[in-house]
């Protein structure tokens, strides 16, 4: 993630002053500056061995690898919890409240500049309690003070950096911080000697202020419908959202931004639903290309990993070329549904084989043999064996010498003396001396290096070297075998073995939704798989709640933690659920959903404002419960909520749950008016509610050819806002206590049978699939 450094600190008067966003005196040019260093250091930073006398702290205890990375630093590091707060109010000391991830490249650069240093550490031992936090575990923390650091400065990121008072209010934040004063940086070493200055001479007049700047959050984050409104206009919505949308849109290399660039899933989906309700019109075609374009540059860009598959977190230009080399799963997951929806919309193997690309990467390096899956890959390594220093990249990036050693054989039956590197070279844009703006390697980490991208296509590839396609597609493919068994000699990235709830469910979601439109059987058993780990290891059958996080132990065994699930967990897995279900046709899965659905409600529906909280209620040590008003690089979960509920309904004939999905419309509506590509997944999402979903029942032997076929049908055709129901077997008894139409539904002449259902009233039966599909285009 960027991490964008924020001089929240400066002496003016004696007093020690919050620089607020919006009201600092700096000039355009200066933010300029600062803007321009926040986005080179997605490239920049350096980690290194621990040394030999490494002391130990009490997060040794833990579980989380990102506290464990920590665990031997000098600093007196408690994780979250009362024995840290009991400590503060006792001893009547500020709370330095430090949150990361395991694979954050800049927390690691923090860590190696001030939490390794024993001044520093002298420094917050004696004179604050220490607080480290894992992001990814504990995600109601981060969002209770990244809310506050967002507000008071000009950014956020990570590490995130928090000045609490005992009682845990927030008064001053910010990100990273190197270890001294720089140009436009106070260094971390005097932030805490001010801060601590400041403690002591005005303590009331601090306190005072935290409580100021709480209550001003409190109103900020409030998220909430007036008595019955009504869910804003579905048209008027989607629009505005597609007209927002087009105008950030990079018309040359697809996305919506010039840098950095994300792969933003939420959007092309949008864009996929927009373009099927429009089908006819210039603004739907337009919806189509730009989410195709996209999806095809960051195929080609090096945020895609050519030699060792998968997607890294995010490009630091505008080619998708020089990415931030963190691989994340919840990347992986989203990524592999747009792809294949792609191909599902296209028939272009382009987008199919990328699926498989992303699937494979996964399965080889993010699965634990229990059947679960970790969560991400750090950016840094070793460059060698020999190291005693990481880089950013160097399990990833080639020089050219490394490329022409490996790859040295000739080919034959072209008139020019070539090697494989020589075309391998041409077509992934390598260049002698690297082929890195030094713009975006500030550290010079990646000078002389190459990030592989898509240069030219196979046609052009293979027309400058006289060969053909196929000949061409071998060569490619078997330099790629040979580079990525080199790759595979160097010091791998620490891999995060913890393994979440939430992210799980997005991954289940990709193999689920791409095995059913692939027809790759393998797939949807993999989700299978994964839902079983689910199942058996982060859900309680006492309490009927998810569990948030396990983690890899010792041999076989996973580790479970005692932190309950968290809102994005539950609908995150829900939606796994139902589209596993699709898949799979498994009732079980479908009848966990809607059990975890009532689960949901229960722990976090805000009867009042309406919509759902990020956290269950009762714990002291959350300031807030804040309901996420932002699709971003996850989908917020109240986006994914209203489709969860809808599609629930249409599978039980529970109403109440479609009143429930136009209430968290209703609570976003003023942002869902104004800004909705902000929110681009719940707009996708207001249209499924205001046009109602279809229920398409499927009548007949699951393995029977006929019934085959018309699942095929559904499963190849792409239109939004619709749920699958095969009226057969066990599904049927499940659904038969639900949805009583389901009585007269039945085989026509002997043959498996599909009827389109809206608010329970069926269609015509059809036995064709070239019928049904006539009824499942608008």
């Amino acid at each position: 993630m960027i991490s964008a450094p924020v001089a929240l600190l400066r002496r003016a008067g004696g007093r020690l002053l919050l620089r607020r966003a919006g009201l600092s005196r700096t000039s355009w040019a200066r933010r300029s500056i600062q803007l321009r260093a926040a986005l080179a250091m997605a490239t920049g930073g350096k980690g290194s061995q621990s040394s030999t006398a490494r002391p130990t702290n009490r997060l040794i205890y833990e579980k989380s690898p990102y506290l464990l990375q920590h665990a031997h630093n000098p600093v007196d590091w408690y994780p979250w919890g009362q024995e840290a707060f009991d400590k503060a109010k006792r001893e009547d000391k500020l709370i330095f409240l430090s949150v990361g991830y395991s694979t954050c490249h800049w927390c690691h650069v923090m860590e190696q500049e001030s939490f390794q240093n024993e001044e520093i550490g002298q420094i917050l031992n004696d004179n604050f309690v220490c607080i480290k936090v894992d992001r990814e575990e504990r995600p109601d923390v981060d969002k209770v003070y990244m809310a506050f650091v967002q507000a008071t400065s000009s950014g956020g990121g990570w590490p995130m950096s928090v000045w609490l008072t005992p009682d845990l209010k927030p008064f001053v934040g910010g990100t990273y911080f190197p270890p001294e004063d720089g140009i436009y940086q106070v260094g971390f070493r005097t932030v805490l000697l001010r801060i601590l200055e400041q403690w002591k001479r005005n303590k009331t007049s601090l306190m005072e202020n935290s409580q100021k700047i709480l209550s001003a959050l409190l109103a900020r984050t409030d998220v909430g419908a007036r008595g019955e409104e009504a869910p804003p206009s579905s048209k008027e919505v989607t629009s505005r959202c597609f007209q927002q949308l087009s105008e950030s849109y990079d018309e040359e290399y697809g996305g919506f931004s010039e840098s950095p660039k994300f792969p933003t899933p939420v959007n092309l989906n949008f864009l996929f639903s927009y373009w099927a309700l429009h089908r006819s019109t210039t603004e739907g075609a337009r919806a189509l290309q730009m989410a195709l374009h996209t999806l095809k540059m960051m195929a080609y860009g090096g945020v895609h990993d050519h030699i060792a598959q998968g997607f890294h977190r995010y490009s630091t230009d505008q080619r998708w070329h020089v990415p931030h080399f963190e691989k994340m799963l919840y990347d992986q997951g989203q990524l592999a549904a747009a792809y294949a929806k792609a191909f599902q919309i296209s028939g272009d193997e382009f987008f199919a084989d990328i699926v498989a690309d992303i699937l494979l990467y996964v399965s080889r390096d993010l699965s634990d043999g229990s059947g679960g899956f970790y969560s991400a890959e750090d950016a840094d390594s070793y460059p060698t064996v020999q190291s005693t220093e990481k880089q950013e990249g160097a399990f990833c990036v080639w020089t050219a010498e490394e490329i022409r050693w490996n790859l040295p054989d000739p080919i034959e039956g072209i008139p020019e003396e070539k090697t494989m590197a020589d075309v391998f070279m041409h077509h992934y844009g390598v260049k002698e001396d690297g082929n890195v703006n030094p713009m975006k390697d500030p550290h010079n980490e990646l000078k002389g290096k190459n990030v592989l991208i898509v240069q030219y296509s196979l046609e052009l590839t293979a027309a400058r070297f006289g060969l053909q396609l196929e000949q061409l597609k071998t060569l490619l493919a078997k330099g790629k075998e040979k580079l990525s068994k080199a790759r595979g000699l160097r010091p791998r990235p620490h891999l995060d073995t913890k393994m979440l709830a939430s992210w799980n469910g997005l991954m289940i979601s990709g193999f689920a939704q791409s095995g059913a439109i692939l027809g790759k059987r393998e797939y949807t058993d993999r989700a299978v798989r994964a839902a079983s780990f689910l199942r058996h290891h982060m859900f309680s059958t006492a309490t009927g709640k998810l569990i948030r996080s396990c983690y890899r132990g010792q041999g076989s065994v996973v580790e479970k933690s005692s932190i309950h699930g968290f809102l994005e967990d539950y609908v995150f897995v829900i939606q796994a659920l139902f589209d596993l279900y699709e898949a799979s046709l498994d009732p079980n899965w479908l009848e966990w959903a809607v059990q975890l659905q009532h689960k949901q409600d229960e722990l976090f529906w805000d009867p009042k404002g309406f919509a759902y909280f990020s956290t269950e209620a009762g714990d002291p040590s959350l300031l807030l419960r804040m309901k996420d008003d932002q699709d971003g690089a996850e989908p917020c979960p109240n986006s994914i909520a209203v489709t969860n509920l809808l599609r629930a309904a249409s599978y039980t004939g529970h109403k109440e749950w479609v009143k429930k999905a136009g209430q968290i419309l209703a609570a976003f509506s003023e942002r869902l008016l104004k800004i909705p590509v902000v929110l681009p997944e719940m707009a996708r999402s207001a249209a499924a509610f205001h046009q109602t979903l279809k229920q398409v029942v499927i009548c007949g032997d699951p393995a029977g050819e006929d019934t085959r076929e018309l699942l095929h049908c559904y499963y190849s055709t792409y239109t939004p806002n619709r749920v699958l129901i095969l009226a057969d077997g066990d599904t049927k008894g499940f659904l038969y206590s639900h949805l009583g139409f389901l009585s007269s539904l039945e085989k026509k002449d002997g043959k498996a049978t599909a009827y389109l259902c809206e608010n329970f009233a069926c269609s015509l039966p059809v036995t064709s699939s070239q019928e049904l599909r006539r009824l499942l285009l608008p």
